[in-house]
């Protein structure tokens, strides 16, 4: 039996039912939802990172047969081999490899979750160091695909745990009259970052200008930080 069919069957046999009935209410998997058809065997996430790296030399080939599941967890644990992948990777021609896998598979992470874990990791992390390639951002955010706009913001993350936040205020200010719910969240995540691990000052000179556009869970979020005064100065604004 080869890796993948080890790995299918391990996940398969830890699979709760009871708990998979809670995902898929969790994660909106109903008709018109943004999870819809969307399928869960149950199974947290720390087993399966306890899986995944039983699993490290799978094939990039193995790992898009994972991420063409419509099981979520089969998605995760290749997302969680694919990054493990790339931090270990010795050359940079590897890791370029990885990110243009990922990219090219960029509509099959497709769930806040999965582009939560890996985007900064993978895409944000080279872009740190190939910063002439950052206008895959810049297409990213104008995507139709809510998932692909969520990975432009969520991928500066790496920016702001490197003390950088001009990325993430030039993302988010291309999302301010976005549409859906978890880009406002993943916007105002991002902000409060910024003022959590950059510059408190960075963030209310932001907010100062573009407090008003911002959308109010986006607003909410950024503000979750900061003193009870700001928060309500802030959202009177």
């Amino acid at each position: 039996m080869n890796d993948l069919k080890k790995l299918i069957k391990e996940l398969t046999r830890t699979a709760d039912k009871k708990r998979a009935k809670n995902l898929q209410w969790f994660f909106k998997t109903g008709p018109g939802e943004y999870g819809a058809g969307d399928v869960f065997l149950g199974i947290k996430v720390p087993k399966q990172r306890q899986i995944a790296k039983k699993y490290p030399s799978l094939g990039l080939k193995e790992v898009k047969r994972l991420l063409d599941s419509n099981i979520h967890e089969f998605r995760l644990v290749g997302l969680l081999i694919l990054i493990d992948q790339y931090q270990k990777a010795s050359t940079l021609k590897t890791k370029e490899k990885i990110v243009k896998f990922y990219l090219k598979n960029s509509q099959r992470i497709n769930n806040w979750d999965l582009v939560d874990l890996s985007v900064h990791k993978i895409l944000g992390d080279w872009l740190l160091t190939h910063q002439s390639q950052k206008d895959i951002l810049d297409r990213l955010v104008v995507s139709k695909n809510l998932w692909e706009r969520r990975m432009a913001i969520i991928a500066t993350y790496a920016f702001i745990r490197q003390g950088s936040s001009a990325e993430t205020l030039k993302i988010a200010k291309k999302l301010l009259n976005d549409k859906e719910d978890l880009i406002h969240k993943a916007v105002g995540w991002m902000l409060r970052e910024v003022g959590r691990r950059v510059s408190r000052e960075t963030l209310l000179k932001f907010l100062e200008e573009y407090a008003k556009r911002l959308p109010r869970t986006a607003l909410r979020y950024a503000l979750e930080h900061l003193p009870e005064r700001l928060r309500q100065y802030y959202l009177k604004k």
